[in-house]
């Protein structure tokens, strides 16, 4: 057991750490569309490990992660800006 809040501890660290580099390459106003996006990504890559895990127990455990993710990724999409993604998605080269 311990074991496996070692790995959700690790899995929150690389998810600040990405999120901080994320920053950095990202526009302020498609920072909120790219870290939405992010936890999407991981949420899905977290379910497909758990439909690979055998054990019910631990199994149970990375779709309630999975679940998480998605539910923080749904609630922080709200903060979002139908013109930042537009901005996101849209390749310009004019200042803005």
């Amino acid at each position: 057991m311990a074991r496996v809040k070692e790995l959700f501890a690790g899995i929150l660290v690389v998810a600040l750490i990405a999120t901080v580099g994320i920053r950095n390459v990202v526009p302020a106003d498609a920072l909120a569309p790219a870290i939405v996006t992010l936890l999407f990504a991981a949420a899905a890559v977290t379910a497909g490990f758990a439909l690979l895990c055998r054990r019910d127990r631990f199994r149970t455990m990375w779709f309630d992660l999975a679940g998480s993710l998605t539910f923080i990724g749904v609630v922080l999409s709200v903060l979002i800006e139908p013109d930042q993604m537009v901005r996101l998605f849209t390749l310009s080269h004019q200042p803005g």
